[in-house]
């Protein structure tokens, strides 16, 4: 279904690149199951990791100039992704208690805030970044703008 040109795989990829982006800030704050994160893009959205996925996942679909592959990465993200939050909102409710609860009364759940709020207890490191292993989207993305890019170079 894709038909990629040059101009929709340079769009694709900066919005992929704003996800990945997004993702990495995320990734330097999260230490999973063990602290709340609630410092950087946590003080803008409870579920950075999941706007950045679903970023660059938008940007793929863009990249391959396809209207189908749009609204199917559109409706994947609008069908699974409210369940898979509320499953984590729970867990996260549980393991930390009162204070998840105030952080979640002051930051969104999906579409940030434009200011920050809640404690912003959480720092980033990027030795953080590199245990949660981000570093295999960020090689991932070059990959799948290639692939897009050659997709279109073929369907011509």
């Amino acid at each position: 279904m894709a038909r990629p040109s040059l101009g929709s795989v340079a769009v694709g990829l900066a919005l992929a690149t704003v996800g990945e982006a997004l993702r990495i800030w995320a990734s330097g704050h999260i230490d999973k199951t063990r602290a709340l994160a609630t410092g950087g893009p946590y003080a803008h959205t409870r579920n950075p990791l999941y706007l950045g996925s679903m970023l660059i996942g938008l940007g793929v679909a863009v990249g391959s100039s396809s209207p189908w592959v749009v609204l199917a990465v559109a409706a994947y993200f609008a069908a699974f992704y409210p369940s898979v939050m509320r499953e984590e909102a729970a867990f996260l409710e549980e393991r930390f208690s009162e204070r998840y609860r105030g952080w979640a009364r002051q930051v969104p759940s999906f579409v940030p805030r434009l200011w920050p709020a809640g404690p912003r207890d959480s720092r980033f490191r990027w030795s953080t970044v590199a245990s949660n292993r981000e570093w295999r989207t960020v090689l991932a993305l070059p990959a799948m703008a290639a692939l897009l890019y050659l997709r279109g170079l073929i369907g011509r």
